[in-house]
């Protein structure tokens, strides 16, 4: 067997080892888990396709046409994970807006989930330096929810001290698309017109070039205030799903 087989050989069984301990150990990152089963089926197909590229023109054609596609996914990827690093440690949250939007995330029962917790801590940071705004908390109720994001959001923020008749609470949403379209309407019925109003969105940072992105599609300006996962890996792990959440977003959203 030659050495480079061996690494891919050796290499996907780590990527296996990964897959298996995310998938059924460690909480929070199934997605990673998944895409380290996707590659370790890649390095499992560069091994045959080396066998078959010895044996037959054909064999070694498709070869380069697999070894360009994924030189080209990897630069492709870092691409954009450098453009959601950049623009998720761009915190504008000493900056002045007209109201905010905090866009809800998963709710275990009635209990928010560590990213949720995280977003609400940014949002009650910033409603604290600018007490004079509303806020629109968004998100609605989806499987293993007892209560609804946003109900979930206005729970912490009071026991926070933040006074509950700033909170409008945005309970249909069920994508950040809708998150915004929802808020919208709220901002208005508040007195606040969301056409020429400046909103704080407060998201995770790995969200926040796609929100920014979302939100100005439909029509809003929007400053972002960025909350960070404490949790490095499953920060890691949302960075690099939202490199395929943002494709989903530019191709069918």
């Amino acid at each position: 067997m030659k050495k480079r087989e061996k690494v891919l050989w050796a290499l996907a069984a780590l990527l296996l080892l990964v897959s298996v301990l995310s998938l059924t150990v460690v909480p929070g990152i199934r997605f990673s888990g998944l895409l380290a089963l996707a590659l370790a089926g890649v390095c499992i197909l560069a091994v045959f396709l080396g066998h078959w590229a010895e044996k037959s023109r054909a064999g070694k054609r498709c070869q380069r046409i697999f070894l360009a596609g994924l030189s080209a996914a990897l630069l492709l990827f870092l691409l954009v994970e450098g453009l959601l690093l950049s623009h998720g440690e761009r915190d504008r949250s000493a900056l002045p807006a007209d109201a905010v939007i905090v866009l809800g995330a998963g709710v275990n029962g009635e209990t928010p989930s560590l990213m949720l917790q995280s977003r609400i801590d940014a949002a009650a940071e910033y409603l604290n330096a600018h007490p004079d705004i509303p806020a629109v908390l968004s998100g609605g109720q989806g499987n293993g929810e007892n209560i609804t994001e946003a109900e979930c959001m206005r729970r912490q923020l009071t026991a926070m001290g933040i006074g509950e008749s700033r909170l409008l609470l945005e309970e249909r949403s069920t994508s950040t698309a809708e998150n915004f379209a929802f808020s919208k309407e709220l901002l208005r019925q508040a007195g606040i017109d969301p056409e020429t109003a400046v909103v704080a969105v407060v998201t995770n940072d790995f969200h926040c070039f796609r929100a920014h992105l979302i939100a100005q599609r439909e029509g809003l300006t929007v400053l972002d205030v960025p909350a960070e996962v404490p949790w490095l890996l499953l920060n890691a792990n949302y960075y690099v799903r939202e490199f395929f959440a943002l494709g989903k977003t530019l191709i069918f959203d």
